[in-house]
């Protein structure tokens, strides 16, 4: 059992446009005190087949970590468009909110972004080059795919005072939120084989 779950996740200001900052509600309990805190990021994909457009957009400490419920607004900067190859930035990606404990994972929340010019016009006769100012992006909120990794969260506990590697994604076990078909992930991101 997960010393921490993740309870409610509602994505703020969705959908906006393309340069906007990125704001997420984020509500989780606690059932054990944790002598360290909670680090959540923020993860833009760039590319399905490249891991190197990858861009973190944001990692913050939460804690101290106490029993009980929490609840903060965790804000990103948009991802740098320069960054991305301009036939990516119009399309569909995923982003990820993740959460670790002592460098650990244990929940990451995958969801579809859409990102399409805000005008008909633009839409169906695109400029040469992407008018960024233009683009809007909108986090399918209602889909998300969330996977949990079983990690130890109190490793000095251990009854053989041995700590254990986090475990491989390969035995992750994902569930979805809705029962909808979850976000694709990329190849280099793949939980599950």
């Amino acid at each position: 059992m997960s010393a921490v779950n993740l309870t409610n996740v509602t994505v703020l200001d969705n959908p906006a446009a393309f340069l906007n900052p990125f704001q997420f509600e984020i509500s989780y309990e606690c059932l054990t005190s944790l002598k360290d805190d909670l680090e959540w990021k923020l993860i833009y994909v760039g590319s399905a087949e490249d891991e190197t457009y990858d861009q973190l957009l944001e990692s913050v400490l939460v804690g101290p970590v106490n029993i009980g419920n929490y609840r903060f607004v965790f804000q990103a900067d948009p991802p740098d468009p320069s960054k991305i190859r301009e036939e990516d930035i119009i399309g569909v990606t995923v982003l990820l909110l993740t959460c670790s404990y002592q460098g650990q994972e244990f929940v990451r929340v995958g969801y579809y972004v859409n990102n399409d010019y805000d005008d008909e016009q633009l839409r169906e006769e695109p400029p040469p080059k992407v008018l960024i100012d233009r683009v809007q992006r909108n986090i399918l909120a209602d889909k998300p795919r969330v996977t949990k990794f079983p990690i130890n969260f109190n490793p000095e506990n251990n009854e053989h005072g041995e700590e254990h590697p986090p475990p491989s994604p390969d035995h992750a076990t994902a569930t979805i939120d809705n029962g909808e078909q979850p976000p694709p992930s990329p190849d280099h991101l793949s939980e599950e084989k």
